[in-house]
């Protein structure tokens, strides 16, 4: 008979019941069978261990190893095996590390990482001012030191400084700021990306020296405003003017002599949303300098308040910026720079007022019309939805802000929609370039925009695990967004009908007469004056500097591109257009699963929902 007892760890533990015996009894037992056993002949081994080492005859054909006991001759080959084993090891180690040979390095850059450190040494090109000693383009100089200082008129005597906006040396505050805004949105997205290509600290000094100078455009230490200088220079040449300025004048900007007004605003809405929008942007990229991102925080309340209270268009009544960069409305700078705002300072003030469905409607949010969904200079909606879409993918705040943030990403993704050929919204050239601009000059900076939004939202929806969006019924996954970048920056590359790059330097093929007086002119100590520059800008030569990384205006809706200095429409690169440029190459660059900074641009944002309480203290009985 026998019965089971538990064992704790799982398995029966059988008890004989019939054993009764005593521990004193089963020892006697065990010594009997002991005695027992040595009456039995003994081998080599058994003898070994019981009369020790003295009685051993044949001692060394053994070697005992405390675990195991092996034959001597096996142990002796073994270990020899072992020795020899590793000094042949050792030699061919040696002789490998010794031995020159081919090193497999990481794949060489892909063609938008390459783009994109040409792309932004085009504003060391068009910095003005006093220029850092790395400014790296040996064909500029200081310039134009005297800004502000020179025009009695101005209550800023110190405007010198920040970025000519495009071949001329007009500094346009208003694409100035947009492009500031642009560049800081891609830091905040792909700093890694920055970091991969070693252009992280580059981009940023880029930003600050925009930043610096928009900060002197008016007084940043103060809580309420009443004006800002809004351009520094002049371009108009109307009815046949001859007096010399900015646009009459073929100088380089190092030789500039004539006076350079300042245009002041005191409604200007849109230009002082915009540049909130553009430092309080930067005041992301700069969160670790804390100084510095709080005087740029600062400087966006004010602009923005001062935007809020004298309302106003900054380029109304036929001023000099009407003629070059006339913005259409401010309703859309409100979104923006709201939205901004709100993710640089987390005050939900700036978040109620980007949301809110009146300043939506009037910024044409509800509405199509032939520009609906382009982003520009002018029209920042379509970039604001986008933006605040984000909210809602990674934070969705819920109540009150659903029902308009909902409408935003809708929006967003019918934009989205409308960049696809398979929609009708744009028309494209035989070479395959989207017409954002139905045709008219200078199509490429409102490409490399929507390039750069397309790229970024297949972005948000990777990092938020949504495969695609819907486009009425149909489904569409991330990359057909992706494809639709590349295929239009690969256009811009040089993927075209005339073969033939529109980014100066890049490739073999690019523009060799770039409307632009500083690219133009010889830096070869003399100086040309006013007129005395004509020759250069009628020159049938190539200009005598590269200027690096410029993306002209681009190619005609029948692709066709005309390399002539003095027709801008073809030649011309911009501040704004080279902006959106360096956001799509960034975007599109390196490793597609570096993706983006998820976190970062939240980082001042308090928690949408309470603190949940801690957890309860753990049961004891």
């Amino acid at each position: 008979m026998s019965m089971y007892g538990r064992d704790p760890w799982g398995g029966p533990l059988e008890i004989n019941a019939a054993d009764s015996a005593t521990d004193d009894d089963r020892s006697r037992n065990l010594q009997d069978l002991d005695r027992a056993a040595l009456s039995r002949p003994l081998d080599e081994t058994q003898q070994s261990w019981l009369l020790g080492p003295s009685e051993q005859k044949k001692k060394k054909k053994y070697v005992d190893l405390g675990c195991i006991i092996v034959s001597r001759k096996i142990f002796v080959w073994t270990v020899g095996t072992l020795v020899v084993s590793a000094v042949l090891a050792g030699l061919i180690t040696l002789i490998v590390k010794t031995v020159p040979r081919h090193h497999h390095g990481k794949p060489p850059p892909d063609n938008y990482t390459l783009a994109l450190h040409k792309a932004l040494m085009f504003f060391n090109a068009q910095r003005s001012g006093k220029l850092p000693k790395h400014n790296n383009v040996s064909w500029r100089g200081n310039s134009c030191l005297r800004d502000g200082k020179s025009d009695p008129g101005t209550t800023m005597k110190d405007l010198v400084g920040g970025y000519y906006d495009a071949g001329d040396a007009i500094k346009f505050n208003f694409p100035a700021s947009f492009a500031m805004t642009m560049l800081s949105w891609s830091v905040i997205e792909y700093s890694a990306k920055y970091e991969a290509a070693g252009e992280l600290n580059h981009v940023k000094e880029i930003i600050k020296w925009g930043t610096d100078y928009l900060l002197k455009t008016f007084n940043n230490s103060a809580d309420t405003i009443d004006n800002i200088a809004a351009q520094v220079g002049v371009g108009d040449t109307s009815g046949g003017s001859t007096t010399p300025n900015d646009h009459y004048c073929w100088m380089r900007p190092e030789d500039i002599d004539y006076p350079r007004p300042v245009y002041e605003c005191h409604s200007c809405s849109d230009l002082a949303a915009e540049m909130a929008a553009a430092l309080a942007a930067a005041s992301i990229v700069f969160k670790d300098n804390k100084a510095y991102s709080q005087k740029l925080v600062h400087g966006a309340r004010t602009v923005f308040q001062f935007a809020r209270d004298q309302r106003g268009r900054y380029s109304a009544g036929g001023s000099d910026p009407a003629l070059f960069y006339n913005s259409s409305s401010y309703w859309d700078e409100f979104v923006w720079g709201g939205a901004w705002l709100y993710y640089a300072t987390g005050n939900s003030s700036y978040l109620q007022l980007a949301t809110h469905p009146k300043l939506a409607k009037h910024a044409g949010a509800f509405w199509g019309g032939p520009d609906y969904g382009v982003l520009s200079w002018d029209n920042k909606l379509a970039g604001a939805q986008v933006l605040l879409s984000r909210l809602r993918l990674f934070l969705s705040p819920g109540y009150p802000y659903e029902e308009i943030l909902r409408t935003f990403h809708n929006q967003t993704s019918i934009v989205m929609c409308s960049f696809l050929p398979v929609f009708t919204s744009f028309n494209r050239t035989k070479g395959g370039l989207i017409q954002l601009n139905h045709g008219r000059p200078q199509p490429l900076q409102y490409v490399v925009n929507a390039a750069f939004l397309a790229a970024l939202y297949s972005d948000y929806l990777d990092a938020a695990d949504t495969p695609g969006w819907y486009c009425g019924p149909n489904f569409y996954s991330t990359d057909v967004l992706r494809e639709f970048a590349k295929t239009q920056m690969d256009y811009i590359l040089g993927k075209n009908p005339r073969k033939m790059s529109f980014v100066v330097g890049f490739g073999n093929h690019y523009p060799k007469h770039v409307h632009h007086r500083g690219a133009s002119i010889p830096k070869n100590k003399i100086r040309y004056n006013c007129k005395g520059g004509w020759k250069w800008r009628d020159s049938k030569k190539p200009n005598p500097n590269t200027l690096v990384g410029a993306m002209v205006a681009g190619p005609d809706k029948h692709d066709g591109f005309h390399d002539v200095r003095t027709n801008y429409n073809y030649t011309e690169p911009t501040l704004a257009g080279n902006a959106g440029l360096v956001a799509a190459l960034v975007a599109l660059s390196g490793d597609k699963s570096t993706g983006i900074d998820k976190n970062t641009i939240f980082s001042a944002v308090p928690p949408m929902f309470p603190t949940p309480p801690p957890p309860p203290a753990p049961w004891k009985p």
